[in-house]
Protein backbone atom coordinates (compact mmCIF):
# COMPACT_ATOMS: atom_id res chain seq x y z
CA UNK A 1 0.00 0.00 0.00
CA UNK A 2 0.99 3.64 -0.30
CA UNK A 3 2.29 5.46 2.80
CA UNK A 4 2.67 9.22 2.78
CA UNK A 5 5.79 10.28 4.65
CA UNK A 6 6.76 13.95 4.74
CA UNK A 7 4.24 14.54 1.99
CA UNK A 8 5.75 11.95 -0.38
CA UNK A 9 3.86 8.74 -1.28
CA UNK A 10 5.84 5.49 -1.28
CA UNK A 11 4.77 1.83 -1.52
CA UNK A 12 5.51 -0.44 1.43
CA UNK A 13 4.85 -4.00 2.49
CA UNK A 14 4.37 -4.97 6.11
CA UNK A 15 6.85 -7.85 5.82
CA UNK A 16 9.83 -8.23 3.49
CA UNK A 17 13.28 -9.80 3.44
CA UNK A 18 16.83 -8.53 2.96
CA UNK A 19 18.73 -11.51 1.55
CA UNK A 20 22.11 -9.77 1.73
CA UNK A 21 21.77 -9.24 5.48
CA UNK A 22 19.65 -12.38 6.03
CA UNK A 23 17.21 -10.13 7.90
CA UNK A 24 13.42 -9.99 8.12
CA UNK A 25 12.21 -6.41 7.62
CA UNK A 26 9.08 -5.35 9.50
CA UNK A 27 7.04 -2.21 10.00
CA UNK A 28 7.27 -1.46 13.75
CA UNK A 29 3.54 -1.41 14.45
CA UNK A 30 3.81 -0.52 18.14
CA UNK A 31 4.96 2.96 17.12
CA UNK A 32 2.01 3.66 14.83
CA UNK A 33 0.24 5.98 14.30
CA UNK A 34 2.81 8.34 15.82
CA UNK A 35 5.89 7.14 13.95
CA UNK A 36 6.52 5.03 10.83
CA UNK A 37 9.64 2.90 11.07
CA UNK A 38 10.96 -0.25 9.37
CA UNK A 39 13.12 -2.47 11.59
CA UNK A 40 15.41 -5.40 10.72
CA UNK A 41 15.33 -8.70 12.64
CA UNK A 42 18.88 -10.06 12.56
CA UNK A 43 18.16 -13.74 13.32
CA UNK A 44 15.24 -16.13 13.73
CA UNK A 45 15.10 -15.63 17.52
CA UNK A 46 14.67 -11.89 17.02
CA UNK A 47 12.01 -12.64 14.41
CA UNK A 48 10.16 -14.85 16.91
CA UNK A 49 10.37 -12.07 19.53
CA UNK A 50 8.97 -9.60 16.99
CA UNK A 51 5.95 -11.88 16.58
CA UNK A 52 5.53 -12.44 20.31
CA UNK A 53 5.97 -8.78 21.24
CA UNK A 54 3.67 -7.62 18.41
CA UNK A 55 6.16 -5.59 16.42
CA UNK A 56 4.29 -7.45 13.69
CA UNK A 57 0.76 -8.80 14.22
CA UNK A 58 -2.19 -10.10 12.27
CA UNK A 59 -2.43 -13.74 11.18
CA UNK A 60 -1.35 -13.35 7.51
CA UNK A 61 1.49 -10.97 8.45
CA UNK A 62 2.92 -13.27 11.12
CA UNK A 63 2.53 -16.16 8.68
CA UNK A 64 4.79 -14.43 6.17
CA UNK A 65 7.12 -13.38 9.00
CA UNK A 66 7.34 -16.98 10.21
CA UNK A 67 7.96 -18.21 6.65
CA UNK A 68 10.79 -15.71 6.22
CA UNK A 69 12.01 -16.49 9.75
CA UNK A 70 12.23 -20.19 8.94
CA UNK A 71 14.21 -19.40 5.78
CA UNK A 72 16.34 -16.99 7.78
CA UNK A 73 17.15 -19.66 10.35
CA UNK A 74 17.84 -22.25 7.64
CA UNK A 75 20.21 -19.89 5.80
CA UNK A 76 22.13 -19.20 9.02
CA UNK A 77 23.12 -22.88 9.36
CA UNK A 78 26.80 -23.58 8.77
CA UNK A 79 27.65 -27.13 7.80
CA UNK A 80 26.90 -29.87 5.28
CA UNK A 81 25.24 -32.56 7.39
CA UNK A 82 21.59 -32.94 6.36
CA UNK A 83 20.63 -34.58 9.66
CA UNK A 84 22.17 -31.73 11.68
CA UNK A 85 20.51 -29.24 9.35
CA UNK A 86 17.10 -30.87 9.83
CA UNK A 87 17.51 -30.77 13.61
CA UNK A 88 18.42 -27.09 13.40
CA UNK A 89 15.43 -26.31 11.16
CA UNK A 90 13.09 -28.12 13.57
CA UNK A 91 14.43 -25.94 16.40
CA UNK A 92 13.79 -22.82 14.30
CA UNK A 93 10.28 -24.07 13.47
CA UNK A 94 9.43 -24.69 17.14
CA UNK A 95 10.75 -21.30 18.26
CA UNK A 96 8.66 -19.46 15.69
CA UNK A 97 5.57 -21.64 16.22
CA UNK A 98 5.52 -20.90 19.95
CA UNK A 99 5.67 -17.12 19.51
CA UNK A 100 1.87 -16.74 19.24
CA UNK A 101 -0.14 -19.97 19.51
CA UNK A 102 -3.69 -19.00 18.51
CA UNK A 103 -3.08 -18.17 14.83
CA UNK A 104 -2.74 -21.23 12.61
CA UNK A 105 -1.35 -19.26 9.65
CA UNK A 106 2.32 -19.35 10.79
CA UNK A 107 2.15 -23.13 11.15
CA UNK A 108 0.60 -23.57 7.72
CA UNK A 109 3.13 -21.18 6.18
CA UNK A 110 6.14 -22.91 7.71
CA UNK A 111 4.81 -26.35 6.76
CA UNK A 112 4.73 -25.16 3.16
CA UNK A 113 8.37 -24.11 3.42
CA UNK A 114 9.36 -27.44 4.99
CA UNK A 115 7.49 -29.35 2.28
CA UNK A 116 9.26 -27.39 -0.45
CA UNK A 117 12.67 -27.93 1.17
CA UNK A 118 12.36 -31.72 0.92
CA UNK A 119 13.11 -31.46 -2.81
CA UNK A 120 16.66 -30.26 -2.08
CA UNK A 121 19.42 -32.84 -2.06
CA UNK A 122 21.97 -30.78 -0.11
CA UNK A 123 21.97 -28.23 2.68
CA UNK A 124 22.82 -25.45 0.23
CA UNK A 125 19.94 -26.43 -2.06
CA UNK A 126 17.46 -26.53 0.81
CA UNK A 127 18.60 -23.13 2.07
CA UNK A 128 18.03 -21.65 -1.38
CA UNK A 129 14.66 -23.35 -1.71
CA UNK A 130 13.58 -22.10 1.74
CA UNK A 131 13.95 -18.44 0.80
CA UNK A 132 12.36 -18.96 -2.61
CA UNK A 133 9.39 -20.72 -0.99
CA UNK A 134 9.02 -17.95 1.60
CA UNK A 135 9.00 -15.33 -1.16
CA UNK A 136 6.39 -17.37 -3.04
CA UNK A 137 4.25 -17.57 0.09
CA UNK A 138 4.39 -13.80 0.57
CA UNK A 139 3.51 -13.17 -3.07
CA UNK A 140 0.63 -15.65 -2.90
CA UNK A 141 -0.62 -14.00 0.28
CA UNK A 142 -0.88 -10.64 -1.50
CA UNK A 143 -2.67 -12.27 -4.43
CA UNK A 144 -5.14 -13.89 -2.02
CA UNK A 145 -5.90 -10.56 -0.37
CA UNK A 146 -6.55 -8.97 -3.75
CA UNK A 147 -8.92 -11.85 -4.56
CA UNK A 148 -10.70 -11.39 -1.21
CA UNK A 149 -11.21 -7.77 -2.22
CA UNK A 150 -12.72 -8.73 -5.57
CA UNK A 151 -15.15 -11.21 -4.01
CA UNK A 152 -16.07 -8.96 -1.09
CA UNK A 153 -16.36 -5.59 -2.86
CA UNK A 154 -19.95 -6.22 -4.11
CA UNK A 155 -21.04 -6.35 -0.46
CA UNK A 156 -20.05 -2.67 -0.03
CA UNK A 157 -22.85 -0.48 -1.39
CA UNK A 158 -22.94 3.29 -1.79
CA UNK A 159 -23.85 5.01 1.49
CA UNK A 160 -23.16 1.98 3.69
CA UNK A 161 -21.89 2.22 7.27
CA UNK A 162 -19.41 -0.62 7.92
CA UNK A 163 -18.06 -1.78 11.29
CA UNK A 164 -14.57 -3.27 11.61
CA UNK A 165 -12.91 -4.83 14.65
CA UNK A 166 -9.19 -4.78 15.48
CA UNK A 167 -6.93 -4.48 12.43
CA UNK A 168 -7.34 -6.92 9.55
CA UNK A 169 -5.88 -4.43 7.11
CA UNK A 170 -2.66 -4.36 5.11
CA UNK A 171 -0.69 -3.95 8.33
CA UNK A 172 -2.04 -7.35 9.41
CA UNK A 173 -1.02 -8.89 6.07
CA UNK A 174 1.87 -8.60 3.66
CA UNK A 175 -0.24 -6.06 1.79
CA UNK A 176 -3.88 -5.07 1.01
CA UNK A 177 -5.52 -6.77 4.03
CA UNK A 178 -8.36 -9.23 4.55
CA UNK A 179 -11.32 -7.40 6.13
CA UNK A 180 -10.16 -4.15 4.52
CA UNK A 181 -9.62 -5.67 1.07
CA UNK A 182 -13.30 -5.30 0.06
CA UNK A 183 -13.24 -1.74 1.42
CA UNK A 184 -10.19 -0.80 -0.63
CA UNK A 185 -11.62 -2.46 -3.75
CA UNK A 186 -14.98 -0.68 -3.34
CA UNK A 187 -13.19 2.63 -2.71
CA UNK A 188 -11.16 2.17 -5.90
CA UNK A 189 -14.41 1.49 -7.75
CA UNK A 190 -15.67 4.92 -6.67
CA UNK A 191 -18.19 3.85 -4.04
CA UNK A 192 -18.78 6.12 -1.06
CA UNK A 193 -19.21 4.58 2.38
CA UNK A 194 -18.25 5.19 6.01
CA UNK A 195 -16.28 2.91 8.32
CA UNK A 196 -16.60 2.70 12.11
CA UNK A 197 -13.36 1.40 13.64
CA UNK A 198 -13.79 -0.37 16.95
CA UNK A 199 -10.97 0.86 19.18
CA UNK A 200 -10.34 -2.81 20.15
CA UNK A 201 -9.12 -2.77 23.71
CA UNK A 202 -6.76 -3.52 25.25
CA UNK A 203 -4.12 -2.73 22.59
CA UNK A 204 -6.42 -0.47 20.54
CA UNK A 205 -5.37 -1.74 17.12
CA UNK A 206 -8.58 -0.38 15.61
CA UNK A 207 -7.95 3.13 16.87
CA UNK A 208 -4.23 3.18 16.12
CA UNK A 209 -3.81 0.95 13.06
CA UNK A 210 -7.06 0.58 11.11
CA UNK A 211 -7.85 4.27 11.50
CA UNK A 212 -4.30 5.14 10.39
CA UNK A 213 -4.66 2.90 7.30
CA UNK A 214 -8.03 4.34 6.31
CA UNK A 215 -6.73 7.88 6.80
CA UNK A 216 -3.75 7.08 4.54
CA UNK A 217 -6.12 5.78 1.85
CA UNK A 218 -8.60 8.66 2.18
CA UNK A 219 -11.57 6.54 3.29
CA UNK A 220 -14.25 8.16 5.47
CA UNK A 221 -14.10 6.72 9.00
CA UNK A 222 -14.53 7.33 12.72
CA UNK A 223 -13.13 5.55 15.76
CA UNK A 224 -15.69 4.31 18.31
CA UNK A 225 -15.36 2.81 21.76
CA UNK A 226 -15.88 -0.96 21.71
CA UNK A 227 -19.02 -0.61 23.82
CA UNK A 228 -20.60 1.88 21.40
CA UNK A 229 -21.22 -0.66 18.62
CA UNK A 230 -24.44 -2.01 20.11
CA UNK A 231 -25.84 1.49 20.50
CA UNK A 232 -25.11 2.32 16.85
CA UNK A 233 -26.63 -0.97 15.69
CA UNK A 234 -29.76 -0.32 17.73
CA UNK A 235 -30.12 3.09 16.07
CA UNK A 236 -29.73 1.61 12.58
CA UNK A 237 -26.36 3.27 11.98
CA UNK A 238 -24.42 0.11 11.02
CA UNK A 239 -25.27 -1.83 7.86
CA UNK A 240 -22.49 -4.42 7.68
CA UNK A 241 -19.72 -5.95 9.81
CA UNK A 242 -16.49 -7.33 8.34
CA UNK A 243 -13.76 -8.83 10.52
CA UNK A 244 -10.69 -11.00 10.02
CA UNK A 245 -9.72 -14.28 11.68
CA UNK A 246 -6.66 -15.90 13.21
CA UNK A 247 -7.99 -19.45 12.88
CA UNK A 248 -11.18 -20.70 11.23
CA UNK A 249 -12.12 -24.34 11.69
CA UNK A 250 -12.71 -25.93 8.31
CA UNK A 251 -14.73 -28.76 9.84
CA UNK A 252 -17.20 -26.61 11.79
CA UNK A 253 -16.90 -22.99 10.65
CA UNK A 254 -16.00 -21.62 14.11
CA UNK A 255 -14.01 -18.38 13.90
CA UNK A 256 -11.23 -17.46 16.35
CA UNK A 257 -10.41 -13.76 16.19
CA UNK A 258 -9.41 -10.82 18.34
CA UNK A 259 -11.22 -10.64 21.67
CA UNK A 260 -14.54 -8.85 21.25
CA UNK A 261 -15.37 -10.38 17.87
CA UNK A 262 -17.89 -12.77 19.42
CA UNK A 263 -19.60 -9.84 21.15
CA UNK A 264 -19.98 -7.99 17.84
CA UNK A 265 -21.33 -11.13 16.16
CA UNK A 266 -23.99 -11.56 18.85
CA UNK A 267 -25.00 -7.90 18.52
CA UNK A 268 -25.11 -8.09 14.72
CA UNK A 269 -27.27 -11.24 14.88
CA UNK A 270 -29.63 -9.55 17.35
CA UNK A 271 -30.11 -6.58 14.99
CA UNK A 272 -30.21 -8.51 11.70
CA UNK A 273 -26.94 -7.07 10.39
CA UNK A 274 -24.81 -9.19 8.01
CA UNK A 275 -21.59 -10.36 9.68
CA UNK A 276 -18.75 -11.46 7.38
CA UNK A 277 -15.31 -12.89 8.06
CA UNK A 278 -12.51 -12.37 5.52
CA UNK A 279 -9.65 -14.90 5.46
CA UNK A 280 -6.78 -16.17 3.32
CA UNK A 281 -6.63 -19.94 2.82
CA UNK A 282 -3.77 -20.25 5.34
CA UNK A 283 -6.20 -19.28 8.14
CA UNK A 284 -8.25 -22.46 7.65
CA UNK A 285 -7.51 -25.22 10.17
CA UNK A 286 -8.61 -28.64 8.88
CA UNK A 287 -7.32 -30.63 11.85
CA UNK A 288 -9.01 -29.26 14.99
CA UNK A 289 -12.52 -30.69 15.27
CA UNK A 290 -13.90 -28.83 18.28
CA UNK A 291 -13.77 -25.08 19.04
CA UNK A 292 -12.79 -25.70 22.66
CA UNK A 293 -9.52 -27.19 21.38
CA UNK A 294 -8.41 -23.90 19.80
CA UNK A 295 -5.49 -22.54 21.87
CA UNK A 296 -6.44 -19.11 23.25
CA UNK A 297 -3.49 -16.88 24.00
CA UNK A 298 -3.49 -15.22 27.42
CA UNK A 299 -1.48 -12.03 27.22
CA UNK A 300 0.15 -9.96 29.96
CA UNK A 301 -2.24 -8.29 32.41
CA UNK A 302 -0.45 -4.95 31.97
CA UNK A 303 -2.20 -4.50 28.61
CA UNK A 304 -5.56 -4.34 30.40
CA UNK A 305 -4.38 -2.43 33.46
CA UNK A 306 -2.81 0.41 31.49
CA UNK A 307 -2.24 1.90 28.06
CA UNK A 308 0.59 3.19 25.88
CA UNK A 309 0.46 6.62 24.33
CA UNK A 310 2.39 9.71 23.29
CA UNK A 311 1.98 13.01 25.18
CA UNK A 312 0.56 15.90 23.09
CA UNK A 313 3.19 17.58 20.99
CA UNK A 314 5.82 14.88 21.59
CA UNK A 315 7.29 12.26 19.25
CA UNK A 316 7.04 8.47 19.48
CA UNK A 317 10.40 8.50 21.29
CA UNK A 318 8.45 9.80 24.30
CA UNK A 319 5.95 6.93 24.22
CA UNK A 320 4.68 6.29 27.76
CA UNK A 321 2.86 3.53 29.60
CA UNK A 322 0.21 4.85 31.99
CA UNK A 323 -1.60 2.66 34.46
CA UNK A 324 -5.35 3.32 34.38
CA UNK A 325 -6.63 0.57 36.70
CA UNK A 326 -6.69 0.44 40.49
CA UNK A 327 -3.08 -0.13 41.71
CA UNK A 328 -4.01 -3.18 43.78
CA UNK A 329 -6.08 -4.95 41.13
CA UNK A 330 -5.13 -7.77 38.77
CA UNK A 331 -6.54 -8.59 35.32
CA UNK A 332 -7.38 -11.38 32.87
CA UNK A 333 -6.30 -10.77 29.30
CA UNK A 334 -7.45 -13.41 26.79
CA UNK A 335 -6.33 -12.24 23.37
CA UNK A 336 -8.98 -14.04 21.31
CA UNK A 337 -12.51 -15.42 21.41
CA UNK A 338 -14.43 -17.89 19.24
CA UNK A 339 -17.55 -17.05 17.23
CA UNK A 340 -19.89 -19.96 16.39
CA UNK A 341 -20.84 -20.48 12.72
CA UNK A 342 -24.54 -19.69 13.20
CA UNK A 343 -23.59 -16.05 13.89
CA UNK A 344 -21.52 -15.71 10.69
CA UNK A 345 -23.28 -14.72 7.46
CA UNK A 346 -20.40 -15.72 5.22
CA UNK A 347 -16.68 -16.40 4.98
CA UNK A 348 -15.00 -14.29 2.27
CA UNK A 349 -12.10 -16.29 0.81
CA UNK A 350 -9.84 -15.83 -2.23
CA UNK A 351 -12.04 -18.24 -4.23
CA UNK A 352 -15.46 -16.96 -3.18
CA UNK A 353 -17.87 -16.46 -0.28
CA UNK A 354 -18.96 -19.55 1.65
CA UNK A 355 -21.36 -20.26 4.45
CA UNK A 356 -19.39 -21.48 7.47
CA UNK A 357 -21.10 -24.87 7.40
CA UNK A 358 -20.08 -25.35 3.74
CA UNK A 359 -16.32 -25.04 4.27
CA UNK A 360 -15.84 -28.76 4.82
CA UNK A 361 -17.87 -29.63 1.73
CA UNK A 362 -15.49 -27.51 -0.35
CA UNK A 363 -12.35 -28.54 1.55
CA UNK A 364 -10.43 -29.81 -1.50
CA UNK A 365 -10.87 -26.43 -3.21
CA UNK A 366 -10.00 -24.45 -0.09
CA UNK A 367 -7.11 -26.50 1.29
CA UNK A 368 -3.50 -25.62 0.55
CA UNK A 369 -1.44 -28.03 -1.62
CA UNK A 370 0.42 -29.33 1.45
CA UNK A 371 -2.78 -30.28 3.31
CA UNK A 372 -5.09 -31.21 0.41
CA UNK A 373 -3.77 -34.76 0.11
CA UNK A 374 -4.23 -35.43 3.83
CA UNK A 375 -7.95 -34.61 3.86
CA UNK A 376 -10.58 -37.37 3.68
Amino acid sequence: MIVRLHGKPRPYRTVSFDAQRNAVLLIEQRLLPHQFQVVAMSDYRATARAIRDMIVRGAPAIAATAAYGLAQGARAFRGRSLSAFEQHVQKVFTTLAQARPTAVDPLNAMRQILHAMTTGATVAERQKIALHAAEQFAQASVAECLAIGRHGAPLIKDGMRVLTHCNAGWLACVDVGTATAPLYAAHQAGRHFHVFCDETRPRCQGASLTAWELHQQGISHQVIADNAAGHLMQRGEIDLVIVGSDRTLGRTGHVANKIGTYTKAVLAHRHGIPFYVAIPLSTLDWQIQKPEHIPIEERDASEVLGAWGVPPGRSARHRLYVRIANPGSHARNPGFDVTPPELVTGIITPIGIFRPKDLWKHRHRLASPTTRNTLP
